[in-house]
């Protein structure tokens, strides 16, 4: 509620001020808006229960609210920088203290709204994707209140849509590293904040684990990761024991809470083909 007054705030004193540097964070709180919106309905969509169409229920909903949110801002920045560059040819007076009161206000506003999502920021690419927006729009207003100062003392009226694009390239910058983690999540890369081959490794130290093969480790939501894997056993170790042990370590070293192993005689593991995985 707070960006959404602060989105209509923006826009009207940003067209009264004809100040394309206000109607530049206008867009992009617009855009934080809906991917505030879209990341609140994922958490939703993410509680509902699997069923015999959807085994996974709607995790990956996350996923899809991470990537629409970051493609929305950048649709929306696109636009404000073409504006932007017409104006910068042929600049428009601008009233100076309206764009320094009303960015004054952006600062606070965005500022208390990155706050609420700071503690989930770490382990969520869906609330870090939202903290990131906020935070970097608090950052944004701080820069506009600097250029409506500029403007008041210098004259220069160019200096208003000069620095919408200067706002364009941080947001873009700021959002191309969610835009790029999310797409790796929705095409079930590994998670960045996980080594495969120490996964590997790690597996193969645990004692009666003669090999790991077919391994696939990949997002399952922004906050739950999925394993998958061939495990090859020394002869004479209890199954039931390893599987613990394997879980276990796995959720405690690299929080992977979704794991699926496939256990095989050692012998057989020379014949599985990693193209194959699944299907012995």
């Amino acid at each position: 509620m707070l960006n959404i007054g602060f989105v209509v705030t923006e826009v009207v004193y940003g067209l009264m001020a004809d100040s394309m540097a206000l109607v530049a964070d206008a867009a992009h709180n617009l855009g934080d808006v809906l991917g505030l919106a879209l990341a609140w309905g994922a958490t939703r969509l993410v509680k509902i229960e699997p069923c015999d169409r959807r085994t996974y229920g709607w995790r990956k909903s996350t996923v899809l609210a991470a990537v629409l949110n970051a493609t929305l801002i950048l649709v929306a920045v696109g636009g404000v920088a073409w504006e932007a560059v017409g104006r910068i040819a042929a600049p428009v007076p601008v009233d100076g203290w309206t764009v320094v009161a009303v960015a004054a206000v952006g600062v606070a506003v965005n500022g208390v709204s990155a706050a609420l999502f700071f503690a989930g920021r770490k382990h969520d690419a869906n609330i870090r994707g939202a903290f990131l927006h906020l935070a970097t729009d608090a950052a944004v207003s701080v820069g506009v209140v600097l250029a409506g100062a500029l403007v008041l003392t210098t004259g220069w009226h160019w200096v208003d849509p000069a620095t919408s694009l200067i706002v364009s390239v941080i947001v873009v910058a700021a959002t191309w590293g969610l835009l790029r983690e999310s797409v790796g999540m929705l095409m079930d890369a590994v998670p960045g904040h996980i080594d495969l081959k120490k996964v590997r490794d790690c597996m193969c130290e645990l004692p009666g684990v003669a090999d790991v093969h077919d391994l696939h480790v990949w997002a399952m939501s922004t906050n739950e990761t999925s394993l998958t894997a061939h495990v090859a056993i020394e002869d004479g170790y209890d199954a039931a024991t390893l599987l613990l042990a394997l879980e276990a370590e796995l959720r405690t070293r690299f929080e992977i809470g979704h794991t699926t192993v496939q256990l095989e005689p050692r012998g057989v593991a020379a014949d599985c083909d990693q193209g194959r995985a699944g299907h012995l």
